[in-house]
C-alpha cells in the first residue's frame, strides 16, 4: 500500500489573458517566482513579441513556434533511480505526456536563464526560436536524457 496519496491530481489552471490557452497559463505559472504572477506574465508576453519582431510574425504563428518549441524540448523517456538489493540502478522509463510537457518547461526556462543576455524575457525569446529549430540548451537537454536512457537500456527489465 502507498505511504502517500495519489499525486495523479490535475489541476485546473484556467487560461492565459492574452491567448486564452492553458499550455501558456502552466507556462506563465513555471515561470512565476515568488508569487509574482504579473511580473512572470510580463516576461512571457514580451518574449512573444521579441519573436513576433524577430521572426516577422502574427501572434497565432508566435504561438505556434511556441507550440513547436515545446515539442522538440519534450523528452519521451529519462531514468529513475530504483533500488534492488544494495545497488542502485538508473531504469529508462516512459514519460507520461503531463510529465514530458513540464520537463520541456522547465528545460527551456534553465537553458534561457544559463544564456548571457539582458534581461529574461530577450534571453526566453532566443531560446524559444532555437528550441523551434530544433537546436538550443533545451533540445540538448532532451538529447542528454536519451543517451542516459540508451545507455542504460540494459536495467529496463526493472521496471515494475
Amino acid at each position: 500500500m502507498p505511504r502517500r496519496k495519489s499525486v495523479n491530481i490535475i489541476r485546473n489552471v484556467g487560461v492565459d489573458p492574452r491567448y486564452g490557452m492553458e499550455t501558456i497559463q502552466k507556462f506563465i505559472n513555471i515561470v512565476m517566482w515568488c508569487g509574482k504572477k504579473n511580473t512572470a506574465r510580463r516576461v512571457v508576453y514580451g518574449a512573444f513579441d521579441i519573436v513576433a519582431k524577430k521572426q516577422n510574425k502574427n501572434p497565432d504563428e508566435v504561438i505556434e513556434l511556441f507550440n513547436q518549441a515545446v515539442s522538440n524540448s519534450t523528452p519521451m523517456v529519462e531514468v529513475k533511480a530504483r533500488r534492488v538489493g544494495g545497488s542502485v540502478f538508473q531504469v529508462p522509463v516512459e514519460v507520461t505526456i503531463l510529465r514530458g510537457r513540464s520537463l520541456a518547461f522547465k528545460n527551456i526556462i534553465s537553458a534561457a536563464t544559463a544564456r548571457s543576455g539582458n534581461s529574461f524575457d530577450i534571453k526566453l525569446a532566443a531560446e524559444l526560436i532555437e528550441a523551434a529549430e530544433n537546436r538550443g540548451g533545451a533540445v540538448k537537454s532532451k538529447l542528454e536524457k536519451h543517451k542516459m536512457a540508451e545507455a542504460n537500456k540494459a536495467f529496463s527489465y526493472l521496471t515494475w
